[in-house]
């Protein structure tokens, strides 16, 4: 019983800390202002593989244009697209007006397992989703609650995915523990944000103290891996200086900026100074091939243009 009381004790002032750091430092966001679940959706698909400070005005502009679910779900997909420019990885535009359309038809997702049911969603998000908009407990781990959470509550200074199964129940403890458990999965994000990094500042950190982590850290005796995620496996044609998704994304740029279409022929060297015909030409077929299977852009014979 009095190490269950210390274990509790343990886990309340942990939550206590976080909270007091994140009231005082936590960053202003203004999706953290709307319990508005289209709006904190929109977020969370910007926010993957986005940096906040290139989300925060594309959020508001997008909102502009794209207010409600009924607005996405009926708008253009060639407006859709165009509003995504300058936050890469196009398909999650389209991943979101489907989203849109189903929550359209079906209504909106009261439990995580329903967010989970919608085509679009995955486990991170519905989690999120739970507890944003929801308000009920749920467990989101990206990478940032990973590496945060798990040196925090397990120790592990350099976490991977395979510790998630160790990581969500400690972490639902946590938050469990909390009449503001959303505010910790917020405060955990910014803590990996500004403190918590690859190569922590443990000096300032609000939670050291109570971070077993923190110690090796501090003395230098954790040494990082070579990479703490898995290798890429993106497509990178021959001698160029980047993967193909650059360049899918560079062929999307110019097709947005052309309202009556874009010609092939001379898409090559527009794309890339170094395009050889002889090397080159099948790879960029290949690329537009992409395009056109994801929905992106639509090919008529050799001119290229948004789809309606």
């Amino acid at each position: 019983m009095r190490e269950s009381i210390m274990i509790e004790t343990a886990r309340t002032k942990t939550a206590r800390l976080l909270l007091d750091w994140y009231d005082a430092s936590g960053r202003d966001l203004p999706w953290r202002r709307t319990n508005d679940a289209y709006e904190i959706l929109v977020s969370e698909i910007m926010l993957q593989q986005t940096q906040v400070p290139r989300v925060v005005p594309a959020y508001r502009r997008w909102l502009e244009a794209f207010p409600d679910w009924q607005a996405l779900a009926r708008a253009g997909t060639a407006e859709v697209i165009r509003a995504w420019a300058g936050l890469g990885y196009n398909r999650r535009a389209l991943a979101l007006q489907e989203i849109a359309r189903q929550v359209v038809e079906h209504g909106l997702p009261d439990s995580e397992e329903d967010w989970l049911r919608l085509k679009g969603i995955g486990p991170y998000t519905a989690a999120a989703m739970t507890v944003f908009s929801l308000k009920k407990l749920a467990v989101p781990i990206d990478t940032n609650i990973r590496r945060a959470g798990a040196r925090l509550l397990l120790g592990e200074p350099f976490p991977e995915p395979r510790d998630d199964g160790k990581l969500r129940p400690r972490l639902a403890e946590v938050l469990r523990g909390s009449r503001r458990f959303d505010d910790l999965v917020q405060a955990l994000f910014d803590l990996a944000s500004l403190v918590c990094l690859k190569k922590p500042l443990c000096a300032t950190c609000p939670l050291g103290r109570e971070c077993p982590a923190c110690a090796g850290f501090l003395e230098g005796t954790h040494a990082a891996p070579d990479r703490t995620y898995p290798a890429s496996r993106e497509r990178k044609h021959r001698n160029k200086p980047h993967p193909d998704r650059i360049f899918r994304g560079r062929i999307l740029s110019l097709v947005r900026e052309a309202p009556t279409g874009l010609a092939v022929a001379d898409l090559g060297p527009r794309i890339d100074p170094s395009f050889e015909p002889a090397n080159d030409r099948a790879w960029l077929d290949a690329m537009i091939g992409r395009l056109v299977a994801d929905g992106l852009v639509m090919r008529s014979g050799n001119r290229l243009k948004l789809p309606s």
